[in-house]
């Protein structure tokens, strides 16, 4: 089995019956610099920008944040550790109840204790680079002016989230392609299923098991890991954007409690198991706060991205030998 997960321009042609919904080519990102290379910060203008400035401009750019990231190094320096988690009142316990039924909260935050606490949103230590900021808009839509604690947390921890649309076909023998225009689009991994599990579909033969390779999007809670008296934010940070554009400085978040790099490794995304001290020990990490610093980001028209995720599968039928 072969899985690739691609973005790629939204006019960019299609597979036959893939195309994604349409929506407009142009959106807006906001890119966190100064403190990732300047080379992938480079890169990404390049590849994502609509009207690329120049090489020049963009290393002036920063190289000036880089300096503001020096300066905060020292003037903030431990800002992001022992960060406060409040307990939520019990006028959520009706809202957690509902929230601990969800079989995506059951089965996708067993790996290591949970609980849902309320978090200072600024003192999130971030790793994701880049900010779409059409998706803020469209959150925004649906957040109140001054949300109640019940929207808040429905905001934050929603229950039964609107899917995103998503187009897929078999486009060979062996291949299956599924196309969104959101980047939350992924291979969920392989499952195994019994014939009594396949139901509305006629078998092609008599069953005895069923292979299923998995495509779909995560359970966009909100939700960060807390490891090294640091809380680091692994989902959600459109919605921590976007409340905290709004004003709104602590949500409801689950929160994953590790004990070890070796745990981290199996909860955390490649971008913290590449480096985790990056996170876990640099004096002053990225932060969400450091979204809202003009200082520290760069806006620009961007072409609009599809996700594509191509999933391609194997068989090998041969005799061998009966012991």
């Amino acid at each position: 089995m072969v899985v690739t997960r691609k973005k790629r321009p939204a006019q960019a042609k299609e597979p036959e019956r893939t195309a994604a919904p349409g929506r407009d080519a142009a959106s807006e990102h906001l890119y966190l610099i100064g403190r990732p290379t300047l080379k992938r910060f480079l890169r990404y203008v390049r590849s994502h920008a609509l009207n690329p400035p120049s090489e020049a401009s963009l290393s002036d750019e920063w190289h000036v944040a880089n300096a503001v990231v020096r300066a905060l190094e020292t003037e903030e320096a431990g800002r992001a550790d022992d960060p406060p988690m409040t307990v939520l009142g019990k006028e959520y316990e009706p809202l957690l109840i509902e929230l601990l039924r969800n079989p995506l909260v059951r089965y996708g935050f067993n790996t290591a204790p949970s609980d849902v606490t309320m978090v200072e949103l600024d003192r999130l230590v971030v790793y994701q680079k880049h900010i779409d900021l059409e998706y803020v808009r469209e959150l925004e839509r649906s957040l109140a002016p001054s949300p109640t604690p019940e929207q808040l947390f429905r905001f934050c921890l929603p229950s039964d989230p609107p899917q995103p649309p998503v187009t897929w076909s078999r486009v060979g023998s062996d291949t299956f392609v599924f196309v969104s225009s959101s980047n939350d689009l992924r291979f969920l991994g392989p499952m195994s299923l019994e014939p009594r599990h396949v139901k509305d579909y006629p078998p092609p033969g008599n069953l005895v098991g069923v292979v299923g390779l998995a495509v779909g999007f995560g359970s966009n809670f909100l939700n960060a890991f807390y490891a090294e008296k640091r809380l680091i934010l692994n989902n959600g940070s459109h919605r921590a954007y976007a409340l905290r554009k709004r004003g709104v400085t602590h949500a409801p978040c689950i929160v994953q409690h590790v004990s070890s790099r070796d745990q981290l490794e199996v909860v955390a995304g490649a971008a913290i198991g590449r480096d985790p001290d990056v996170y876990l020990k640099h004096q002053r990490p990225a932060m969400l706060k450091d979204y809202f610093d003009a200082r520290l980001h760069k806006v620009m028209p961007a072409r609009r991205q599809l996700t594509q995720v191509t999933v391609r599968f194997e068989t090998d039928e041969s005799s061998v030998p009966a012991l």
